[in-house]
């Protein structure tokens, strides 16, 4: 009898297009789902296993532990999952040790980040955990060794995180790394009104785009991410809404570069700023996320009367990655030092105590001390009070790990010198005595405070009084520090309450549409019903039969075929596998 058989499908979207072949051409097409085949004993023809069948596991009970690392976008797709998820029926759960499945999420930017992450799988196999993994890694490089055999799920698909993680459940792998696509065209990605489960309720993080325009040799994101798509306009404004109906105060922009927004679909990222800020309820605010040097130039008379506005953080994080322009061109930057010298100037001056944060890349390959200490002087002269320093890693498939790289002493010791360098100045010394203005959002990791933030998103730690969350109260700044400063609240000072209803309880589950509610009230929610009589096999093409109530837009003769020739497949390993055990 063979040790293993395996039956592979494609993913939906290739399925349904126009090109495809048809249902009975399909048999041998194996590509995204690798079911088990049960081994069943020749005499008694019983299950041999100590386990009962995977299939014969109800799905939707499941405890599912989710972990991302990375970027706000990558939080964002977490959440979205989480909420999918919880919706359907699984736990969410904190607890990893307790979870029947372990979610990971994962970012490409650095070896370490992704180290993590290669760790994580290994002690999931050691728990005997089911894994799905996420995010950057995978996507950007799924035939890497140690996620074989695992299931995937890509950053455009994580609306199908719930088949993915029922028929992982089942014991089957499943690889959806497709590409969204509207008549030919890219997609920003799944909708944005998918239910979600935000880390935290008074805080939405809204993915404006995807992708981007740029191919710095140092990236691999790029390879994960794509290029750039953008969401429309009005989807990203009914997205703000809704979260402010839900009780968030507070709005994060992100994506891989904000700055591009809307080049893709004709506009651009001040005429979504001032449609969003229409409907920006007093007391809560908007920060916007990453945004590169060259697309923000030609807007920086607009950008400016944006981050002046009084619901619009007076924050924006602009990396500049080295003061050389030799090292720019090398990374394709596609900006010099000249450039990101303007847009910090220009906005200092009109945006009067506007926050930018900027990020640093130290021995980036071909980087010579001269160049280093160019950078060293840039800091010295704007003495940023949120950078972000990197030692620089190559990462598999860039060209710039290709090149010849500086020694990892140098490298060391150069983030060290420019570390020192940083925490030699304290930025908000001066400010000891202001009053001002902050809005209250989240608990400090020591659990002593309450993390707030001032209108140029500067941290100002505040009492722990449950009556302060989710407000914008004023303080008497009395303390600073390196990274925070300190505040009490104005006895005599207004309050105001930074949103149009209560929040969400931490965990409940966000953006369930009418319809879903009501199918799950009338007992019509989908599930899966496995049946001991029903062959594992037929049972595997359940989820593509059914849709989930936010996956539902027509195309059911599609799914229908899709199910028809899935069907036709595992019938044929089915028997197939018999007439060999027999």
């Amino acid at each position: 009898m063979p040790a293993a058989c395996e039956s592979v499908l494609e993913d939906i979207e290739d399925i349904v297009s126009a090109e495809d072949l048809k249902p009975h051409d399909r048999q041998f097409v194996r590509r995204n789902v690798f079911p088990k085949v049960r081994k069943r004993n020749s005499q008694k023809n019983v299950q041999t296993d100590d386990e009962p069948p995977s299939d014969s596991i109800i799905p939707g009970v499941q405890k599912i532990w989710i972990r991302t690392w990375g970027c706000s976008h990558n939080n964002s797709d977490g959440e979205y999952m989480a909420g999918q998820l919880a919706a359907y029926g699984y736990k969410i759960t904190d607890n990893a040790a307790e979870a029947d499945l372990w979610l990971l999420n994962s970012c490409t930017v650095k070896n370490p980040a992704e180290d993590h992450f290669r760790n994580s799988i290994k002690k999931a196999q050691e728990g005997k955990k089911k894994v799905v993994l996420a995010g950057c890694v995978p996507q950007a490089q799924p035939r890497q060794e140690y996620l074989k055999g695992l299931s995937i799920i890509g950053v455009q698909q994580i609306d199908r995180v719930v088949e993915v993680v029922e028929e992982t459940i089942k014991g089957h792998s499943v690889r959806l790394l497709g590409q969204k696509k509207d008549n030919g065209k890219r997609l920003g990605g799944a909708r944005l009104d998918l239910p979600k489960i935000r880390k935290n309720p008074l805080i939405e993080i809204i993915s404006i785009n995807t992708g981007c325009l740029n191919a710095c040799t140092y990236c691999k994101t790029k390879h994960a991410r794509g290029d750039l798509a953008s969401y429309p306009i009005e989807e990203l404004v009914d997205r703000a809404k809704q979260s402010f109906q839900e009780g968030v105060c507070e709005v994060w922009l992100t994506s891989e570069d904000t700055g591009a927004y809307g080049r893709d679909i004709g506009t651009d990222l001040p005429t979504l700023l001032w449609k969003l800020v229409e409907v920006i309820p007093e007391g809560a605010m908007l920060r916007l996320g990453m945004t590169n040097p060259p697309y923000i130039l030609e807007h920086l008379e607009e950008m400016a009367k944006i981050l002046n506005h009084p619901r619009v953080y007076a924050f924006l994080h602009i990396p500049v990655q080295s003061a050389s322009d030799s090292v720019l061109m090398d990374m394709k930057r596609e900006y010099c030092v000249a450039d990101f010298k303007q847009v910090v100037d220009f906005l200092k001056e009109k945006v009067p105590g506007i926050t930018i944060a900027t990020d640093i890349i130290c021995g980036f390959p071909g980087e010579t001390d001269e160049d280093f200490q160019e950078t060293m002087k840039l800091v010295e002269v704007y003495r940023f009070p949120s950078l972000f320093i990197n030692q620089f890693y190559p990462r598999p498939g860039t060209p710039a790990a290709k090149m010849p790289q500086v020694p990892a002493a140098v490298k060391k010791q150069r983030t060290k010198d420019l570390s020192q360098l940083f925490h030699s100045y304290n930025p908000y010394d001066h400010k000891v005595g202001e009053r001002q203005r902050v809005l209250v959002t989240e608990e400090s990791f020591d659990s002593n405070y309450y993390v707030a933030h001032n209108p140029f998103y500067e941290q100002v730690l505040v009492p722990k009084d449950p009556l302060l969350m989710g407000k914008m109260v004023e303080v008497n700044i009395y303390e600073a520090g390196k990274h925070f400063m300190k505040g009490q609240p104005v006895s005599d000072a207004r309050v105001h309450t930074a949103s149009i209803s209560r929040p969400l309880a931490k965990g409940e589950v966000s953006g369930l549409t009418e319809e879903f509610r009501r199918s799950a009230q009338n007992g019509t929610k989908w599930k899966a019903q496995p049946s001991a009589e029903i062959p594992v096999k037929t049972q595997l093409s359940s989820w593509m039969a059914l849709q989930l109530p936010w996956q539902q837009e027509g195309g059911g003769l599609k799914i229908l075929s899709v199910s028809l020739a899935l069907l036709a497949v595992l019938v044929m390993f089915y028997y197939g596998g018999m007439k060999t055990e027999l």
